[in-house]
């Protein structure tokens, strides 16, 4: 198995304690990348989203000075007037807005949608490879205590 020192360390010369402390070890990075991994998804859908509404926002329905809904939270709305068909305001991020055009805000959400989706790829490899080598600690786990039964 390869430790993050870029060591191979032979399992058969570790002891089942060591084995298991490894083990645990693994398990919590896994928890970790796990719920990383739903973190990144769940911003995925999130820039689906946006996408699809500033998509939709190209529809003739929108006009001038209509009045809209405007969500503060979730399950929050007040009434407003829309100010421009033509542009929207995007949040690019640590609370920061800007506004862009309709063209120019799915080209911003489209290459968030492409960026989370290769760092989702990514930590999928990486979350297959900790669990191949955790399949692998427990399996030497399992010989060394049948071999040796205290």
């Amino acid at each position: 198995m390869a430790s993050g020192g870029g060591e191979t360390v032979n399992l058969d010369t570790l002891s089942a304690q060591q084995l298991t402390q490894v083990k645990n070890q693994l398990d919590q990075e896994l928890e970790h990348l796990t719920s990383s991994f739903a973190q990144l998804q769940a911003a995925q859908a999130k820039f689906r989203d946006c996408l699809r509404c500033v998509q939709g926002g190209k529809s003739p329905a929108l006009q001038e000075n209509k009045q809209i809904l405007v969500p503060l939270t979730n399950s929050l709305y007040v009434s407003g007037k829309l100010a421009s068909a033509s542009h929207v305001i995007v949040d690019v991020g640590t609370g920061f807005y800007v506004e862009k055009t309709i063209k120019s805000a799915a080209e911003f959400y489209e290459n968030k949608m492409t960026e989370v989706g290769g760092n989702i790829k990514e930590l999928e490899v990486i979350v297959q490879g900790k669990t191949n080598n955790l399949r692998v600690i427990e399996q030497v786990l399992r010989q060394k205590m049948a071999s040796n039964p205290q």
